[in-house]
């Protein structure tokens, strides 16, 4: 990397970032421009609906300090310890850690910490790049390989923005009557490249240092402006931000603890509008290579899909809030009460070993990037667009109609109404109100309020919406290879098979025939 790079990567991030507190600091000041109920947002880090969003990515600098055999790794490209987000996976057990890892935090924060974007965009990439510069000639790789270990010295995060806006979804991006729907090239220089667009639910966005824009979907010839991976930060002067609605958010809003269910951590989407955004040359990795970009977004899919076990550690959070509500209503011990929880648990492991099986079962890469397998982490997501639902009803269903009736926190503060909510609302003895109150309301953030967007609704598009799943299964179910299995246990002969060996025993013939009567063959 030049040194003109590395003083702009400089500038945007002067300090290493160690701890969750050092996180929050290292947000502060940068003007962004961030719209939130109609107004400009001067700083997103003391706004109340934002900064339970930021407070969960935190939360990943502070595991990492507190278990480093966990959240940390070695960087290949510094020596030094760097956080597992920023990770180039070198083998099948650097991806299971990444799966524990995103569990635990999904354990501590009870929501999305928005961070597995960008892991995985790096993972795919640094693939992705190796085999474009093999192709093209190009210098991608060295590229990214110098971005990536400035981040690890910085111990940055990166978002990564993937999903376009896509207009008319019948259309390929050059055929839109607005080419803006996909996020393109719109101005070429010696320095680098102009971009325009916008990109939708953007998790974590606002809370990123830098952001790896990329294509969407397949790219024909005709869609070669399209075809445009980069890194931007995310203060990039021509980005806006629109925040997202979140279910329940403005009761962070109202002051209190109890009613936001979840008062310390949540998620974050924005919409992310780039009005002819910079990228210079050396922090472009693919620039027209429509080719690849199947791939980019096969190999991203791939790793993102397995990503989703962090929804087994929110579901063991929810698991245990529908115990401790059964406790506090004197039931734990019936039989159908431990018989949902039974099942809420078989659920969620099963998210879990889909995941883990995909890891454990990864190759490696022509770079040396390992790859978990497709098919299983297209289980694994699959099983996230249906289990959390069952899981999150079974929830309701312990918790009772209260976990939607409940009086507000201000009514329990009241000093008219608050001693005859404390009297009605009691439960099992021993057990205060308000303790009840308060493992409802959690109940109610995770399966209908503000940590539900990630719980099930996220879990539903998210990585791709679950037909895009079935299409990945479909390609890979080997149909054919298993009616041969079942036919040749069946004792049926194959045509197929005895006309593939008839046509290698052809094959060899025709090979070893010259050999035999003397003569050299160039075969």
């Amino acid at each position: 990397m030049s040194n003109d790079s590395e003083a702009e990567i400089e500038s945007q991030q002067k300090e290493v970032i160690q701890t969750g507190e050092d996180y929050i600091q290292s947000l502060r000041g940068r003007n962004l421009k961030v719209h939130l109920f109609g107004e400009q947002v001067r700083e997103p880090v003391d706004h109340p609906m934002i900064r339970p969003s930021i407070n969960a990515v935190a939360q990943t600098y502070d595991l990492a300090c507190r278990e480093p055999e966990l959240a940390s790794a070695l960087s290949p490209f510094t020596g030094e310890l760097i956080n597992r987000f920023l990770h180039i996976a070198r083998s099948p057990e650097d991806l299971v850690m990444q799966n524990k890892m995103q569990r635990k935090l999904g354990q501590l924060t009870g929501t999305c910490f928005q961070r597995c974007v960008g892991m995985d965009a790096f993972n795919s990439l640094f693939s992705v790049t190796y085999e474009i510069d093999e192709n093209h000639g190009t210098e991608y790789h060295n590229r990214l390989t110098a971005f990536i270990t400035e981040m690890h010295r910085r111990n940055c995060v990166i978002g990564g923005a993937m999903t376009d806006v896509k207009g008319d979804r019948s259309k390929a991006p050059h055929q839109q009557d607005d080419p803006d729907l996909y996020l393109r090239i719109v101005k070429r220089t010696e320095e680098g490249v102009y971009i325009r667009g916008a990109k939708a639910h953007q998790t974590g966005c606002i809370n990123s240092h830098w952001m790896i824009v990329m294509p969407t979907l397949r790219l024909s010839e005709e869609d070669k402006d399209f075809a445009i991976v980069g890194a931007v930060p995310v203060e990039a002067s021509g980005i806006t931000y629109i925040y997202g609605r979140q279910s329940c958010d403005t009761r962070s809003m109202e002051g209190g603890s109890i009613d936001v269910g979840n008062e310390q951590f949540g998620g974050q989407e924005a919409m992310v509008i780039f009005d002819d955004v910079f990228i210079p040359n050396h922090l472009i990795f693919m620039d027209g290579e429509y080719e690849f970009a199947s791939m980019l977004v096969e190999r991203f899919t791939c790793y993102h899909r397995r990503s989703y076990v962090c929804k087994c550690g929110v579901g063991d959070v929810l698991i245990g809030a529908a115990a401790t509500v059964a406790d506090y209503n004197g039931v734990e011990k019936v039989t159908h009460i431990r018989e949902k929880l039974v099942e809420m648990s078989h659920l969620n492991e099963t998210i879990y070993g889909t995941g883990i099986a995909s890891s454990w079962q990864s190759h490696a890469t022509r770079s040396g990037c390992y790859i978990n397998d497709d098919m299983l982490a297209n289980v694994c997501k699959h099983h996230v667009t249906k289990l959390p639902y069952e899981i999150s009803r079974l929830a309701q269903d312990l918790a009772g109609g209260l976990v939607v009736t409940l009086p507000s926190e201000k009514d329990l503060k009241n000093p008219e109404t608050g001693p005859l909510i404390e009297k009605y609302l009691k439960g099992r003895k021993g057990i205060s109100t308000e303790d009840r109150v308060r493992i409802l309301r959690l109940i109610e953030n995770m399966t209908l309020g503000r940590n539900a967007v990630g719980y099930l609704t996220e879990s539903m598009h998210g990585a791709g919406s679950p037909q895009s799943q079935r299409i990945q299964i479909a390609r890979q179910m080997q149909v054919d290879f298993k009616k041969e299995l079942a036919k040749s246990l069946a004792g049926i002969k194959s045509s197929e098979r005895e006309q593939a060996l008839e046509n290698l025993t052809g094959y060899l013939a025709r090979v070893f025939e010259p050999l035999g009567s003397g003569e050299s063959t160039d075969s």
